[in-house]
């Protein structure tokens, strides 16, 4: 990594894991395989910012824990990309195996159960796909419709968001501030 840890992908150490190495790794990795309208990628850091907001409007006084959770969902892709799905699937277990092992240490790492509950888990999941809907009708050329039908969404895009890819330095520094203040708000939350 740009840090100079050294992460094993089999049995990752929470203690490997940099918060700078997740940024830039997130901000650097397209969404929807690079496949979006604009001058710029919509990043895995944009997005995983958006699934923060989204948590927010879904549960307005959601502890610090559970948005960094959100603003982590994602986080192992600084390391193993954005598969598309239908590539996920075939990749299958293996892939599966190695991001589970990942997300945990990166739990650890910043101060989060290694596995979430089951209604924070759903929680971000639904976020999650609310943001891909999102994403999916103003950023990736599907209709709402589509988005129901061919990528089997059941939650509809936001309407009041307007998304905008920005270059990778910024989308950079937006995660890392976002991330320090939950950070921040966490610790407030220990006392």
């Amino acid at each position: 990594m740009l840090s100079g840890r050294r992460l094993n992908l089999v049995n990752p150490s929470p203690v490997d894991i940099e918060i700078e190495d997740i940024a830039i790794g997130l901000a650097r990795n397209a969404r929807w395989n690079g496949q979006t309208r604009g001058p710029h990628a919509w990043s895995i850091a944009q997005h995983s910012d958006l699934v923060v907001e989204i948590v927010r409007q879904l549960k307005p006084r959601a502890g610090a824990k559970l948005l960094m959770a959100a603003k982590l969902h994602d986080a192992s892709e600084y390391v193993t990309h954005d598969l598309i799905t239908p590539l996920k699937a075939a990749v299958g277990d293996v892939f599966k195996e190695v991001e589970t092992g990942l997300m945990r240490a990166i739990h650890i790492r910043f101060g989060l159960s290694p596995v979430l509950s089951s209604e924070h888990r759903s929680l971000i999941k639904k976020a999650d796909r609310i943001a891909a809907a999102t994403e999916a009708v103003q950023l990736a050329g599907f209709t709402e419709s589509e988005c129901r039908s061919y990528l089997k969404f059941r939650e509809k895009p936001l309407k009041r968001v307007k998304l905008v890819p920005v270059p990778v330095a910024e989308a950079e520094r937006k995660f890392l501030e976002g991330f320090r203040q939950l950070e921040k708000a966490m610790r407030l939350e220990a006392r």
